[in-house]
This record gives C-alpha cells, structure tokens and sequence, in this order.
C-alpha cells in the first residue's frame, strides 16, 4: 500500500506552484499518494493570484493530474480547532504524512498529529514547509504582542515536527538557532529544467527587462521611473509577468504603455515563452523592515536563471552570496537602491555583451548542474524516504 501524503492549506490556492506543481507532483510520481486540502472563498477555488475558478473544480473533493483535492469553505474557520473544517477534514484522511505550507496550518497539522497518536495510537509524519520566517521580527506591520504570540504557537509546533523544508541557508539556520536539534533541509523554490531555450546575445538596441511574480509599489514606481529615463532612446522595453494580484490594478503613465507590458499571471508551463525574449531579470526586495527579504532566495531568482537571463537585485545576504558566487548576475551594493542605481547596473550590462554572455551561460548551467527542480525533488524525496525508515537521509542521497 502506498504511503499517504496530505497537504494542509489555511491561505494559499492548491495550484501554487511550489505546493502543486513541485512537490505534489513529485510525490505523486514516486510512489506516494497526495492529497491537499484547500480553502474556498466564496465558496470558490481560487487561483495563484486570488482570482476565483468560476467554472472549474466546483466539486468539494476531485482529482486533478492524479491529485486529490478535498475543498473547504474558510468561512466556516473556527477558533476552536476541534470544529475547523480543516482540522476535521485532515483527521479523516488518516494519511502516514502531514505537509503544511503555514504557521496556521502548522498548528492543525501539530493537533491532527497528536489526534492520530492517541485515538489510533498511529505514529505519522509532520513536516512544515516554509518559505517564510513567521513571525518576521523586522516587520514592522505585525506589533510585539502579536509577534510573540505567533512565536510561541511555533515554538509549540515545533515540538511535533518531524521535519522543516525551507528555502534558504539563512532561514535554516534561524531555525536552528531556535533548536539546534531539529532536521531540516532546503529546498529551493526552483522550476522543473526549461528545454531548449532560445539563444539571446545580449547587445540588441532595444533591451528588454522582466520583473516576475508578486510586484510592490514601491518596485512598481522604480520600474516606470527606469522605463522613463529611457523614453527618448526607446531602448528598454519592461515585462512585468505576474504582477498586481485579483482585484488590484496597476496604472501605466500613457506616453510609456507601449513599452511596459502587463503580462498578468500566466500559467507555470508558459513561463518559458513568456521569457524567451528577456534580457535582464530585476530583483528589487527591501530587507530594511523585513528579515524573510534579506533572506530569501525568491522563486523569481530561478526563473530568470532557468532561462539563461542574467539578474540585477539588490543586496540580501542569500541573494547576494548566490549571485557573487555563480557570476549569474549584477548586486547593487544598497539594501534599497533608487531608479537610477538600476539604471546604472542595466547600462553596464548593455555597454559590455561579452560580460552579459558569460553571466547568461553561467545562469543557465547553475541550474543544469545544480539548482533545478530534478535536483530540489531529491532532496525532497528523500526527507520523506528518511521519514519512512527514520534514517538520515544523507543516506539515499
């Protein structure tokens, strides 16, 4: 019989990429049976960006692409866990491993867990994904006492946690200064290996730069600041794909709508065409009031270097090492640099092709070699193989 996986969602849509795309698939395809359990708004799926599935998966339990997928109206959230629609729906899976992707769901995960150990006296697995650091202590949206109260529910949850996936040094490493005793591995929030990418030489006139995923508005005004300065050469043309999110909108000045285009959020398989154009990839993250920013390494990162893009980011310890180690890439030397430090980074790309050329080869075979999804999935299969056997899972590397 196979062993059984289910993914506990408080927040996020089941089609994140991460989540579906990355790990369900990979569990699914080893061997492993996957469930996710999925919140609705509405009484609606939702998508990556917010935006609600009018037409599809309207069924509270489907299988999609061999996953099941078992919905819940978050309406019906409870503060007392026992008659959560979550907590109640993740005990009667029963699985051997329970996956959650948020403190929240973390905290169900913890309770289904020990739930299961005393009424069946079954011994699961919990693992917490985390792409974040929950509380950030830099934050300055989220007051003390909030702060401790969240670090405590961590605190408690860690006590049953069997394993912790991240995905960056720095964030391992604030675990363990937590409790040096705990496993955890990093698995980078890369894509799956891009086929055949179309060969840019990076001297064109016209240079065409992306920003991917979720966009800030302060990124935003940087973005129409840069495309600005150029307006009279004409000869930078920006991508944003992703962008603003459901219900949000962003607005371009009229004289530079030819030459900032709003992709949207496009599905995760066409990401590759999307980008096939795209010269410079930009990484604009503020670790000033944000500890998770100076320590991500952001999914937009792979992105870029899955299709051979050089990227210009600014200075966050992970980011920063990772692009000075690998030669993938330019740093501004600033936590938070204005337009005109942007500006200067995308001219000296432009002035020296042979540089960019090198940065763009480097970018691409980083993640051949090292950083694509096929090398993340082992490191993820074999946390769960470790889990199995309770073995090191250094072992079945």
């Amino acid at each position: 019989m196979n062993q059984k996986v289910c993914m506990l969602l408080c927040y996020l849509p089941f089609l994140d990429s991460r989540i579906f795309e990355c790990e369900a698939k990979s569990l699914l395809n080893h061997g492993f049976d996957v469930t996710i359990i999925a919140p609705r708004k509405g009484g609606l799926l939702f998508h990556v960006d917010g935006k609600p599935f009018s037409k599809q998966f309207r069924d509270k339990v489907f299988y999609y692409q061999g996953i099941k997928v078992v919905t819940y109206d978050s309406e019906k959230r409870s503060v007392n866990y026992l008659s959560d629609p979550l907590y109640q729906l993740g005990l009667k899976e029963n699985a051997d491993f329970y996956h959650a992707h948020e403190l929240n769901s973390f905290t169900y995960g913890k309770e289904i867990k020990c739930a299961l150990r005393q009424q069946n006296n079954k011994k699961v697995k919990l693992i917490y994904d985390s792409r974040q650091i929950i509380p950030d202590p830099f934050s300055l949206k989220i007051n003390a006492e909030t702060k401790q109260r969240w670090m405590r529910t961590l605190q408690d949850n860690l006590k049953e946690v069997d394993y912790i996936v991240t995905v960056s040094e720095s964030i391992k490493s604030w675990y363990l200064s937590i409790d040096p005793l705990l496993s955890i591995e990093v698995v980078y929030n890369a894509p799956s290996l891009t086929p055949n990418i179309k060969k840019k030489n990076g001297s064109n006139h016209s240079l065409v730069v992306a920003h991917e995923g979720n966009i800030s508005k302060e990124t935003f005004e940087k973005i129409k600041a840069i495309t600005d300065f150029y307006n009279e050469d004409n000869d930078i043309h920006f991508k944003i794909i992703g962008g603003p999110r459901y219900g949000e909108t962003l607005s371009i000045p009229k004289h530079l709508q030819s030459r900032i285009e709003l992709f949207g959020w496009i599905n995760y398989h066409d990401l590759l065409k999307a980008m096939e154009d795209v010269d410079i990839g930009l990484i604009d993250l503020d670790p000033s009031h944000s500890l998770n920013n100076a320590f991500t390494m952001p999914a937009k990162l792979f992105s870029y270097l899955n299709n051979g893009i050089p990227v210009i980011g600014n200075k966050c310890s992970d980011l920063e090492k990772f692009i000075r180690t690998y030669y993938c890439g330019m740093v501004i030397n600033k936590r938070n640099p204005s337009y005109l430090d942007y500006i200067d980074a995308i001219k000296y790309l432009h002035q020296y092709p042979n540089e960019w050329q090198i940065m763009s080869k480097n970018a691409r075979n980083v993640m051949q070699e090292t950083y694509s999804w096929s090398h993340m999935e082992k490191r993820l299969l074999a946390v769960y193989q470790s889990l199995v056997g309770n073995r090191q899972p250094y072992f079945l590397l």
